[in-house]
C-alpha cells in the first residue's frame, strides 16, 4: 500500500478479533518502534507487549477502554534517558516515545493488524500493575490485534478540517 493510502485508511480499531498476532507480525511492528526518530537518538522509548491473560486483565484494570485485544502495546519512557533542550529544560521523552507509537501504529495497518491509541489510563496504576515499568513515565496503551468481523471506522474518521485551517504558510 503507498504511503498516502495507509495514512488516510488507518482508522483506530476498537474491535478486535480473538485471533492471534503472529509472532513475525509482532516483531516487525516492534522494530518500527524500536527504529523511529529520537531527539539525539537518545532512544527513551521503552516497549511492553502484554499478551498473556493475567497481564491483560491487569492492564484492562487500569483502564475505562475495554477493547479486549490478543495484544497491548504499553508505550513508555524513560525520562532520564531522554534528551533534554536547555534552553528550557523540555524533556523529549514523551515526544520520543509518541513518534514510537505513531510508527507502530502504520506498520501495524500495512500488516493488516488494527490498534487504537488509548490515552485515558490511570498512570499510576498502571505502575503499580506492573513493577517492571518503575521510573518511566507510560504514555499510550496500544491495543493491537486483526479486525473483528463488522468493524469499521468511526462515523467522525473521514471528518478533517480544511488544511487551510491547519497549516499557514509565511
Amino acid at each position: 500500500m503507498d504511503f498516502a493510502k495507509l495514512s488516510a485508511e488507518r482508522y483506530s480499531l476498537r474491535k478486535f478479533s480473538d485471533r492471534p498476532v503472529e509472532a513475525e507480525k509482532l516483531e516487525l511492528i516492534l522494530e518500527s518502534g524500536r527504529s523511529a526518530p529520537t531527539a539525539h537518538n537518545n532512544q527513551p522509548q521503552r516497549i511492553f507487549v502484554l499478551q498473556t491473560q493475567p497481564a491483560l486483565e491487569k492492564a484492562d484494570g487500569c483502564t475505562s477502554m475495554h477493547f479486549h485485544p490478543p495484544v497491548m502495546l504499553v508505550v513508555a519512557y524513560d525520562p532520564a534517558a531522554a534528551w533534554v533542550r536547555e534552553l528550557d529544560g523540555k524533556n523529549h521523552g514523551e515526544i520520543d516515545a509518541a513518534i514510537a507509537v505513531t510508527q507502530m501504529m502504520l506498520q501495524a495497518a500495512d500488516l493488516g493488524l488494527g490498534t487504537t491509541y488509548i490515552g485515558v489510563f490511570d498512570p499510576e496504576k498502571l505502575l503499580a500493575a506492573f513493577p517492571e515499568m518503575a521510573g518511566l513515565r507510560p504514555i499510550a496503551m496500544l491495543p493491537l490485534g486483526y479486525p473483528a468481523e463488522g468493524a469499521h471506522p468511526s462515523r467522525l474518521h473521514t471528518e478533517r478540517k480544511p488544511l487551510e485551517e491547519l497549516v499557514k504558510y509565511l
